[in-house]
């Protein structure tokens, strides 16, 4: 194990003056509730308390104590993460030599990898048929390491196709069914159809940008997917052939040429699809929500995300979000898998989409929320997720895979710099990072 931890400082960066200290060593009585006789479980979370999620997390472990009172006591802590995504994952950094991680903590959907393989986190307890099968495909797909399951999400999440319903029907254009989505072909027909509808409204047919950070992949995987692409090996070690193929670099550049063809524009625009200036919009599960509550005069719907010409009909639209995990300090992975189960269950997924709007992690959670039965956005972007939803890739060097893959697209789409010699030398970083753990 201590080879493990010496590679992730090496693999996240971590600082190198650690906190000094074990891990807590609290005795029943000192904190109000933990009594004699149950067993203590300190659980790290991203969030601030004072806001709707804390409070849903905060909830959740009250009510996971009241129903294990006399045989667990969880005790949270708020570690909230700053503007540039540090603060959290600087402090779950500076833990891990020093022994000072918690027995559960939250974990990015994409980064489960990296810190399953670098020996931060380690599998949970075995979980029975059942219990499996409360969770979507997605979320155990996206939890599970070389066959065995580390984290199980607090929630879930996707990106919808959002179309404006009247400018769709001003252009005459028909919504595909979502077992039959447009191609990368009938799409750039339908935006040269809407090329001078737009225009007349100082707008572009499609809203969407070329984003930093993690949302890049985020958006943009599923066209990879579709198209017959893929990122890595399935043991997530090789990247050659495979992030630098053919398939990648064509769709890449199919984004080039929609903004060399102005369907979109090269630039964010603010409210583009909001203020009706955009036919579609591809956006996060938010966009809902955001719409209803303040941009009502919006008629919106949500069409199937588009697919490459070849797509075989498999999964590859975007999915992926907190997680929760047992750590590798934790002695007991039993009563850290309980409370990873409670927190990602049921009852948890209903408390956070009713306070964030966070889609849940589990079927029975849809079932009992009505929106999802009655309102047919909501519904399209469940059933999207539910059937057709692709977890990012699962490698050690996730962050770096994702760092290169947005700073080729952007390179590429709005550069207009070779699509086969970006994605080579992409894989070559890539390759550097994954060094490590090739040879073991």
């Amino acid at each position: 194990m201590k080879k493990k931890l010496i590679c992730a400082m090496s693999a996240f960066s971590i600082a190198t003056v650690c906190m000094t200290g074990c891990a807590k060593n609290i005795k029943p009585g000192e904190i109000d509730g933990y009594d004699e006789g149950e067993q203590y479980l300190n659980i790290w979370v991203h969030s601030i308390e004072e806001t709707p999620e804390g409070e849903a997390y905060r909830d959740a472990v009250e009510r996971f104590n009241k129903a294990y009172n006399g045989k667990y006591f969880a005790d949270i802590e708020f570690i909230p993460r700053n503007d540039s995504g540090g603060g959290y994952s600087d402090k779950v950094n500076a833990s891990v030599l020093s022994g000072n991680l918690p027995d559960v903590l939250t974990v990015d959907g994409p980064n489960i990898a990296a810190y399953a393989a670098n020996g931060i986190i380690q599998p949970l307890a075995p979980l029975s048929d059942e219990e499996r099968n409360e969770y979507l495909d997605s979320i155990l797909e996206q939890g599970t390491y070389n066959d065995q399951l580390y984290a199980l999400g607090a929630m879930e999440s996707s990106v919808g196709l959002y179309y404006n319903k009247d400018i769709i029907a001003e252009a005459g254009i028909e919504i595909p069914d979502p077992d039959d989505p447009w191609t990368f072909t009938e799409f750039l027909e339908i935006l040269e159809q809407l090329k001078l509808v737009m225009d007349s409204k100082n707008g572009y047919p499609l809203d969407m940008t070329f984003p930093v950070g993690e949302a890049s992949i985020y958006y943009y995987a599923p066209f990879i997917w579709s198209n017959g692409g893929d990122f890595v090996s399935e043991d997530g070690l090789i990247v050659d052939k495979i992030f630098n193929s053919e398939k990648n670099a064509y769709t890449m550049s199919y984004f080039k040429g929609l903004v060399d063809k102005q369907y979109m524009s090269a630039v964010p625009i603010e409210n583009l699809f909001e203020s009706g200036r955009a036919a579609f919009k591809f956006d996060g599960a938010w966009e809902v929500n955001t719409i209803y509550q303040s941009y009502p005069d919006v008629n919106l719907g949500v069409a199937p995300y588009i697919v490459g010409d070849d797509w075989d009909g498999g999964n590859y639209t975007p999915t992926g979000s907190w997680t929760y995990a047992a750590s590798s300090n934790t002695e007991n992975i039993e009563g850290a898998t309980e409370l990873v189960k409670w927190m990602s269950g049921v009852e948890s997924g209903l408390m956070l989409f009713e306070k964030t709007k966070s889609l849940p992690s589990t079927y029975k959670a849809y079932e009992q929320i009505d929106l999802f039965a009655k309102d047919e956005n909501y519904k399209a972007l469940y059933e999207q997720l539910r059937d057709y939803g692709h977890p990012r890739p699962k490698t050690p060097a996730y962050p770096q895979l994702s760092s290169m893959f947005q700073q080729s697209l952007e390179n590429i789409a709005l550069s207009g710099k070779d699509a086969e010699e970006q994605l080579d030398k992409a894989k070559e970083r890539i390759n550097d990072k994954l060094e490590r753990y090739i040879r073991g």
